[in-house]
């Protein structure tokens, strides 16, 4: 038997509390990334939202080289 709760689609969109959790690190520091605009949510809600493809695109672009 299927969870009911369970998601028929992926998740699109986090909160600054769940990409906070996703990255390991605080939400002040979420703020801070995005003040640097190295973080950059969807203002289309009263709440910013940040895209799956947005915490994938800050984690290539900021990881350090080998």
């Amino acid at each position: 038997m299927k969870n009911p709760e369970q998601n028929l689609l992926p998740k699109l969109g986090y909160s600054r509390e769940e990409v906070a959790k996703i990255l390991g690190i605080s939400v002040v520091s979420i703020d801070r990334l995005v003040r640097r605009r190295l973080l950059l949510p969807s203002r289309a809600t009263r709440r910013p939202l940040f895209p799956a493809w947005e915490i994938e695109r800050f984690l290539r672009e900021t990881q350090v080289a080998a």
